[in-house]
């Protein structure tokens, strides 16, 4: 997205509340902003995550959904850690996304703003190997412990390592 389409969906979305206490408390940290399909999608930068959670919290969006991620391999960022969050007194949702590089493929941790992340994050380390800063207890949740490597991975042999 162009920077002019990106300064009109945040301009005709500055009323939406998650918009406003972002563009309020990190003006910097909204990378993109797209409104499609009925959903607004806003990418973060990856070190202002945490904060851009709680500005978000603050402004009435009270339900972290889910954390998921997606490998856009082989381009960079490799992966986009998204966030589904959820107003129940506003009806609406808004999504983060959070663009992580294959060099270091890590990210703060937001269970200190939402504890029901703890297990989405682990999901998406075991997966995806995307480890999470300041996480209170990383570790598999799917694969077995000796399991090696994260096969959602796109470059993860479809057999598994031998």
């Amino acid at each position: 997205m162009t920077l002019p389409d990106k300064a009109a969906v945040l301009e005709a979305h500055a009323k939406n509340r998650a918009v406003a206490s972002l563009l309020t408390s990190l003006p910097d940290a909204i990378l993109d902003a797209k409104f499609d399909c009925g959903e607004l999608t806003l990418t973060i930068v990856k070190d202002q995550i945490r904060e851009a959670a709680t500005a978000v919290q603050k402004a009435g969006y009270n339900f972290l959904e889910d954390v998921t991620c997606v490998d856009w391999y082989p381009s960079e960022p490799r992966f986009h850690v998204v966030y589904h969050i959820l107003s129940h007194s506003l009806k609406e949702r808004v999504r983060l996304v959070a663009p992580v590089d294959s060099i270091d493929p890590s990210i703060d941790s937001i269970t200190a703003i939402w504890p029901s992340a703890n297990y989405y994050e682990r999901e998406v380390w075991d997966l995806f190997g995307v480890r999470f800063g300041g996480h209170p207890g990383l570790r598999r949740i799917m694969m077995p412990e000796e399991w090696q490597g994260h096969p959602l991975r796109k470059d993860y042999p479809v057999e598994g390592y031998r």
